[in-house]
């Protein structure tokens, strides 16, 4: 890191000065932001996926309930249907 101080002076004797700081530039920055989003895009991807499988089970429970719902019902119209004759 380098200061420079320049001074003028006027000639009415009134004298300006600045300073000039030189700074190093950052360096990976955006790296560490992108590992960041990245990180954060996988734990929601991983979570996204949790739930849609989660659904699928649901839904396959469901179909199975009721699935054997309807063949109750069958088998009780079938006993029904027996009894009559």
């Amino acid at each position: 890191m380098t200061d420079e101080i320049h001074t003028t002076r006027d000639p009415d004797g009134t004298t300006h000065t600045t300073t000039v700081i030189d700074r190093e530039p950052r360096r990976g920055g955006g790296l560490g932001v992108g590992l960041i989003v990245l990180v954060a895009l996988a734990v929601a991807a991983f979570f996204g996926f949790q739930f849609l499988a989660n659904e699928k089970t649901e839904s396959g429970a469901i179909a199975e309930a009721a699935q054997k719902v309807g063949n109750a019902a069958e088998n009780v119209g079938d006993a029904a249907q027996k009894a009559v004759e």
